[in-house]
């Protein structure tokens, strides 16, 4: 889901509910202006069925529409503040763009390099290899046979490169995983777990049932078993996170120190740690852009070098061939 565009759809329900627009009207006038897509498509079904009068909870149970953003809904309804909800959740889905969109455009550098460099050595390999085995004809052994191997391996790597990182990217348990362990995308993890906390705090859910959200959340994920672990923690009367005891990876301890600098207040904790994650996401991507061009272009230059080396020899050796055919002749 695009979240940018989730976002500006939220804060625009929310204006026109404040005007006193009823929810099924606002809906249907926002779908009339989106472009079409999923999220038009979830949008109108969700009008239809308000429209029916079927309730609010079992319409959005019906919809692939993010859990969080479901159950905040049916928290604002309960509590009359739609509007109010409406408006954190659409700063919550803004942050989470800002996030999410810069650690894209952090993976493009090495995805580009991975595809020039792929293209090139297959191009350099390709030719080199057909322009030995013209010079094989009669030389026993075939020097192609020697050389040709050492050509491709460098194609051969980027390839497996390029498979891991789609891999990598298109696998759900595998991009889940990944998400909680590389830097940057790490922090951005730990940011948008503190802000959906701080978000369900503010408008009522208990910790229990925050948390619980939260491990459905990210189950599959190395923090689903730290966030059942403090669940049960709660559940047995330990309420504060001071009292959460044991490892607590990939929460780093600086996440629970913000949090336990609260007090009573976990959302005020929580939404401290999103701040200061937040920054500390911003700059580990600032960092890594920085990097990731030379980084890129050593790589670059790593690979052709890998083949110029048998190329300069394999020219020698034609040379010293041509030369010895001459002399002979």
């Amino acid at each position: 889901m695009n979240y940018d565009e989730f976002a500006f759809f939220n804060q625009q329900l929310a204006a026109m509910l404040r005007e006193g627009i009823p929810l099924e009207g606002a809906l249907k006038q926002l779908c009339a202006g989106m472009r079409s897509g999923p999220l038009q498509a979830e949008i109108q079904a969700l009008e239809a069925e308000l429209a029916r009068g079927v309730p609010l909870k079992e319409a959005l149970a019906r919809r692939e529409l993010p859990d969080l953003y479901r159950q905040m809904l049916e928290l604002g309804a309960r509590s009359n503040d739609l509007p109010g909800v409406l408006t954190l959740l659409a700063d919550h889905y803004y942050r989470a763009n800002a996030l999410w969109s810069r650690l894209k455009g952090l993976m493009v550098y090495p995805l580009l390099v991975i595809l020039v460099s792929l293209g090139l050595t297959t191009l350099i390999s390709v030719n080199f290899s057909r322009f030995m085995r013209q010079f094989d004809v009669g030389i026993a052994p075939p020097r192609s046979h020697l050389i040709i191997p050492c050509m491709w391996i460098p194609p051969i790597t980027l390839a497996l490169a390029t498979v891991a990182g789609l891999a990598a990217v298109s696998i759900p348990s595998w991009r889940a995983r990944l998400r909680w362990r590389l830097p940057a995308f790490r922090e951005a993890s730990l940011a948008q777990f503190a802000s959906a906390m701080t978000l369900m705090l503010k408008n009522g859910t208990t910790l229990p049932e925050a948390l619980a959200l939260a491990e459905a959340l990210e189950s599959g994920t190395p923090a689903a078993k730290t966030l059942a672990r403090w669940r049960q923690f709660v559940a047995a009367g330990q309420g504060k996170p001071a009292d959460w005891q044991g490892d607590s990876r990939p929460f780093p301890p600086l996440f629970l120190w913000l949090v336990q600098k609260g007090g009573e207040d976990l959302a005020a904790g929580f939404q401290k740690a999103a701040e200061i994650f937040q920054v500390r996401a911003s700059y580990r991507i600032e960092l890594a852009l920085y990097g990731a061009l030379p980084v890129s272009i050593l790589l670059l230059g790593q690979m052709v070098l890998w083949q110029t080396v048998p190329l300069m020899q394999s020219m020698v050796w034609i040379m010293n061939l041509i030369g010895m055919i001459g002399d002979g002749g």
